[in-house]
């Protein structure tokens, strides 16, 4: 995008602020996801009963880096541990298989995922998202200073057209599963329209303000948790990295 290749990326508010400390002029003109969709995952007879509770624990995790890595460290982050304070394992994408045969204690996944395949497998589980934990900014349409300067029109517009659709797919969730198996050659509807169930409270998240809106308590309480893992340094002027201009 900063090449000139796109005009609109779709990334989260802490990976653009680490594009912004490398003097890349990005901005996020709508954040789609209001709850950053990252859960700690356990089975609901597990001893880990409050986050505090994972410490000296097995942990699963795909990678270590990416959003679920980031969000296990803003679990731990929250009731004052480090990585070293439990015993992390990348797994790949196979948190579902590594919890049902208990190869770990808990994973990191997406909470409009994993839960709901574990569920399906007949494990009951109980989550802790990052949202009820740690602000931050999820996903959303960020774009460069020069386009949000150069051509204004387009960016309004193509955030007014996708606020739109998210409207449209919030009233009728069953007519857009059942548009997009027009798309998606052998959707699964029934798991789509769970999927879709699970990631429209996301989408809403307290329902308190506009769909796409940059809250800047937000912005401000995931800088400093960035900071304080040393993920990006300190003194950047976030008054530049957002805007909810376009959304009226």
């Amino acid at each position: 995008m900063v090449l000139g290749h796109d005009n609109f990326v779709f990334a989260s508010g802490d990976e653009e602020l680490v594009v912004r400390s490398k003097n890349l002029p990005v901005v996020n003109v709508a954040t789609i996801y209001r709850r950053y969709p990252v859960s700690l995952i356990v089975p609901a007879n597990s001893s880990i009963r409050t986050l505090a509770d994972i410490k000296g624990h097995t942990i699963g995790e795909p990678v270590p880096s990416g959003a679920t890595h980031i969000g296990l460290l803003a679990l731990l982050y929250h009731v004052h541990l480090a990585l070293s304070d439990v015993h992390a394992e990348s797994i790949g994408f196979t948190q579902v298989q590594a919890l049902l045969t208990h190869r770990v204690d808990a994973v990191v996944g997406y909470s409009n995922n994993e839960p709901l395949q574990l569920r399906k497998q007949g494990l009951q589980v109980r989550t802790f998202d990052v949202s009820d934990y740690q602000p931050m900014v999820s996903n959303g349409i960020i774009t460069t200073k020069s386009t949000l300067q150069n051509q204004p029109d387009v960016v309004r517009g193509f955030v007014q057209a996708t606020v739109k659709g998210l409207k449209d797919v919030i009233a009728n969730p069953a007519e857009a599963v059942q548009i997009s198996k027009g798309y998606v050659q052998g959707m699964d509807t029934d798991n789509a329209m769970s999927v879709l169930q699970a990631t429209i409270p996301i989408w809403q998240g307290d329902g308190k303000t506009p769909l796409g809106y940059n809250d800047s308590a937000t912005w401000q309480s995931m800088e400093q948790f960035l900071v304080a893992q040393n993920i990006i340094p300190s003194g950047q002027d976030l008054s530049q990295a957002y805007t909810n201009l376009n959304l009226s």
